[in-house]
């Protein structure tokens, strides 16, 4: 039997050799399995000297606070809270296809204040390389305030994170993207903290409702709601009695129009209106990728 290391923990020891170089780390961490990956070996590799820092704000999902505490408990890492204000950027409320790069603008600066008092050096992401392949308009903001992406350093694709989320026992391995609720209105609809309420309220109701994990509500322009569900779930939303129950709530929480997608849930479906070479426009850093 062979003992040479396995790909995974090639790329596990790599991982932590680049987070031991760091020293002194702060994890953007938003309770995703790629920045839970990064906290776990960020507090193995420095120990105290890493900390996990949780953005709270409207545009916060029902229960991600709650996960992010749980999860820096287990891990054992030293775990902070801040407040952001993206929603006092008129960028941010603009709603643009650059929205999240007012967003981690935001998260980053504000990480660079609190550097000092958390005492740390070097400011951490959660991107991996499979990021490369979506609109990130974040990952400029991150190359101007020199956050480091630890997982793309080590080579880390999404596949690899939740391997290695799975070997160290954490429970989000398999969890779904759950990025912010701002992500679900459509470019171009203005950010308001009403619009983020009521989606994460409709979606809360859906999830209990339809016993799923995993979908969406967009808010389109003229508070059309557009459900997202997995393509094997459409017909519960097409039950008569169901049907009734979802217009009901949503038309309550302050939609005008309530649609079911026909194409299903797919993670992204805003980005589609995008303009292919706008999306080309935006890349990871290469210093990123070659440190």
């Amino acid at each position: 039997m062979s003992n040479t290391p396995s790909e995974i923990e090639q790329k596990r020891d790599r991982l932590l050799e680049i987070l031991k170089g760091y020293r002194q780390v702060a994890v953007a961490f938003s309770a995703g399995v790629d920045s839970t990956v990064v906290a776990q070996a960020a507090h193995l590799a420095c120990g105290a000297d890493a900390v996990a820092v949780t953005a709270v704000s409207l545009s916060l999902a029902t229960g991600e606070r709650e996960e992010a505490e749980q999860l820096a408990a287990q891990i054992g890492i030293r775990h902070v809270i801040v407040e952001t204000q993206e929603f006092s950027d008129p960028g941010y409320q603009r709603n643009a296809s650059n929205r999240c790069y007012f967003c981690k603008s935001e998260l980053y600066s504000r990480l660079v204040e609190l550097a000092p008092s958390l005492g740390v050096k070097v400011l951490a992401n959660g991107a991996n390389l499979d990021d490369q392949g979506d609109y990130r308009p974040g990952m400029q903001a991150a190359a101007e305030f020199q956050v480091r992406s630890p997982l793309i350093e080590a080579g880390f694709t999404k596949k690899d994170v939740r391997e290695l989320a799975r070997i160290w026992n954490l429970p989000v391995w398999d969890k779904p993207a759950t990025p912010c609720l701002s992500s679900r209105i459509a470019y171009g609809v203005e950010v308001t903290p009403e619009r983020v309420r009521r989606i994460d309220e409709a979606e809360q109701f859906l999830k209990e409702l339809l016993s799923l994990n995993e979908l969406r509500v967009r808010c389109e322009a003229n508070e059309l709601a557009r459900i997202e569900v997995p393509l094997g779930q459409l017909h519960q939303l097409l039950d008569p009695v169901v049907r009734d129950q979802v217009r009901g709530r949503l038309r309550e929480l302050g939609f005008r129009f309530v649609t079911v997608d026909l194409d299903g849930f797919r993670s992204g479906s805003m980005n589609s209106a995008i303009p292919r070479e706008q999306l080309l426009n935006v890349q990871i850093p290469a210093r990123l990728l070659s440190e």
